[in-house]
């Protein structure tokens, strides 16, 4: 039985001489074959080339009068007539017709405070000069009805009819009327400067703009205590502050050893923070003669030609003095470059521009120079990243780097 078994564990050589054999060779170089392509395209596109470490510059948008900047210096907007409005009365805000922004006309009610005592006042005035009147047209009466007497008594002393003492009443009576006439004249001035005063007091509790304006502040709500001192507790001196916003000047510190760049009547660029695409022309209004020791500047005033409606008080401002006034055609920005991204090659400039770590190479059209830069025509626009160096290891698509990656 055990023989038998070995038997059956024996291989049939001629069934294995039957099986074909497997064919791995051209699998091989088909693989062999696309790791090949691969790398070849990997090669084409500078996988395997080191990336060149490069500096970098941005192109900016420069103004033509950055050209001929003789100096900048830096200040702040100010309304140079400014006014704290308040009342000469001292009473309690019934009123208050302004907010802030507010545009007030010269003369203008901008809150009332309350004026029921004044408006009393006022009536007892008036009343005053009515009975003055009164009292004057009595005293005419019997200046007229004296005069009458006075006239008739010496007439009939002159024909002695009657006696002189008689003549002597009528004429006192007379001057006494003529009197009583000139004192009932002065009351009613009296009564009338009383009543002006009474008018004046009710006046004092309208408080009115002293100049076309724009309301700054609000200092005060309607039922706080204004008074001019604003001494007591919890009281307001003011009720709003304005300002002229026709008046609006720069002032800039201008250091001293800069003063004989500047001169009063130079033209100037004012550059604000707030609207950094705007550049309002301006020319030196003044030149304050005093020096501030402890930063060795002296204050200058610079005065708006183009006034916008967006500039505000207190806004921070750049000023640029100018060798020469700024022609039309050089108000608006162009697109301006360092000159050492520019290259040359076959009469043709260039730039490249960093996209990625990658760059690529730009032909551009270039004007004229621009202070340290030069004035781009085509190609590029601002904000670009532009290869400044080293160019000549670079051709279009290399690899790139900065110092700092």
């Amino acid at each position: 039985m055990a023989n038998e078994d070995l038997t059956r564990l024996k291989i049939d050589k001629a069934a294995v001489g039957t099986r074909r054999p497997r064919h791995r060779k051209p699998l091989f170089w088909v693989v062999i074959g696309l790791l090949i392509v691969v790398m070849g395209i990997l090669a084409m596109k500078g996988v395997f080339t080191p990336k060149v470490e490069v500096e970098l510059a941005t192109v900016s948008q420069v103004y033509p009068s950055q050209a001929f900047t003789l100096l900048n210096a830096s200040g702040y907007v100010v309304a140079q007539r400014k006014a704290a409005v308040a009342s000469k009365a001292t009473g309690q805000l019934v009123w208050l017709g302004v907010e802030e922004g507010s545009r007030v006309r010269q003369g203008e009610v901008l809150a009332r405070l309350e004026n029921r005592d004044a408006i009393a006042s006022r009536d007892q005035a008036a009343a005053n000069l009515g009975s003055a009147r009164a009292a004057l047209e009595q005293a005419k009466a019997e200046l007229q009805d004296a005069t009458l007497a006075y006239n008739r008594q010496k007439e009939l002393l002159s024909q002695g009819i009657v006696a002189e003492a008689d003549f002597d009443a009528a004429f006192a009576r007379y001057k006494r009327a003529k009197a009583g006439v000139s004192g009932a004249e002065s009351n009613i001035t009296s009564a009338s400067a009383a009543l002006q005063g009474a008018d004046v007091a009710i006046d004092y509790t309208l408080i009115r703009a002293p100049f076309d304006a724009v309301v700054l502040t609000k200092n005060a709500d309607v039922g706080d205590i204004v008074t001019p001192l604003g001494a007591a507790a919890n009281a307001k001196a003011a009720v709003v502050t304005i300002a002229d916003m026709g008046s609006l000047q720069v002032e800039a510190d201008v250091s001293e050893s800069n003063l004989e760049k500047i001169k009063v009547g130079q033209p100037c660029e004012v550059i604000l923070d707030a609207l950094p695409e705007v550049r309002s022309r301006g020319i030196l209004h003044t030149v304050v003669p005093t020096a501030d020791r402890s930063k060795a500047t002296v204050m200058v005033k610079v005065k708006f030609l183009d006034m916008d409606k967006r500039i505000l008080p207190e806004m921070s401002a750049k000023v640029a003095f100018l060798e020469r006034p700024v022609k039309s055609d050089e108000q608006r920005p162009v697109i301006a470059l360092n000159p050492q991204a520019v290259s040359t090659r076959n009469g043709k400039k260039f730039v490249f521009i960093a996209k990625g770590d990658r760059a690529v190479e730009t032909q551009v059209d270039v004007g004229a120079p621009i202070g340290d830069m030069v004035r781009i025509v085509s190609g590029v626009k601002a904000g670009d990243k532009l290869v400044v160096k080293p160019l000549d290891k670079l051709k279009d698509g290399s690899r790139i780097k900065t110092a700092e990656k």
